[in-house]
């Protein structure tokens, strides 16, 4: 009796060891991630209610700057993927069959014009076109994708959908040149973004820590003249992660991110 009682009480100590200390192992996050999050993009109320909050935001603000005295036009510069267009069918689609973003599986989808808009973008750049500001869409979509973009914008009446006012991805990914070539006309009162690279060239291509420390000496720009629409799918954020590796395959990527990731 005393020798099966012993038995069990190592058993539970074995069990409470196990508990106390679990085996650790690396997740598997890409190329499975992407979809994770363009499902809460899909599903989430809570993507709506942020979606609308920035909308929102920007309203109140743009009542206010457009008060602003100018010998230039007004007008707004606004990002296109995820932050006036839905994208998350594509990335889940990718993520099914364990791929990543590639050019020509991305013109395939734009082709489609099948893209919804993100919550409270077309009410919002409607109201800025009633108030005379002109929109300009800088965006890093390719050449390839001008006629389904302008298609697609057209679909929920976007106020300048037109190529004149569509600056797509030409030598750079950095924005900040086609940033420059609006400013010299007019006069950018708001600008609209998932991505900080969206707002400012500061935050190109810097380490998480530099882009940490900007978004503290901007902090009183956002929510009044940035204006940040959330996603988890993508983004310069995910750049940053890497910095100066450069992961060849899933496995480097994995074992980058894992690395990053803090647990008890």
């Amino acid at each position: 009796m005393y020798r099966f009682r012993k038995i069990i009480l190592l058993g539970l100590l074995g069990c409470l060891s196990c508990k106390q200390n679990p085996k650790k192992t690396s997740l598997t996050l890409m190329p499975e991630a992407p979809a994770w999050g363009a499902l809460w993009q899909q599903r989430a109320a809570e993507y709506r209610a942020l979606s609308y909050q920035a909308y929102n935001s920007a309203r109140l603000s743009l009542d206010a700057l457009r008060k602003s005295p100018s010998d230039k036009p007004l007008a707004i510069v606004t990002d296109i993927d995820e932050t006036v267009l839905d994208n998350s069918p594509y990335y889940v689609h990718q993520a099914q069959h364990q791929g990543n973003y590639t050019d020509s599986s991305w013109v395939e989808w734009t082709k489609q014009v099948a893209c919804d808009t993100v919550p409270g973008a077309p009410s919002f750049f409607q109201y800025a076109a009633s108030k005379g500001i002109t929109v300009f869409y800088i965006t890093n979509r390719i050449k390839q994708d001008e006629k389904q973009t302008i298609e697609n914008l057209k679909k929920f009446n976007f106020p300048n959908a037109d190529d004149a006012h569509l600056l797509l991805l030409a030598d750079s990914s950095s924005k900040e040149k086609r940033r420059i070539q609006v400013a010299d006309k007019y006069h950018i009162i708001m600008l609209l973004g998932d991505n900080l690279g969206d707002f400012s060239a500061i935050f190109n291509n810097n380490s998480m820590e530099e882009r940490r420390a900007w978004v503290e000496k901007n902090r009183l720009e956002f929510g009044k003249r940035f204006i940040v629409l959330p996603n988890h799918m993508y983004g310069n954020w995910e750049e940053a992660f890497y910095h100066d590796q450069h992961p060849s395959s899933f496995a480097d990527s994995n074992a980058v991110l894992n690395g990053l990731m803090r647990s008890y």
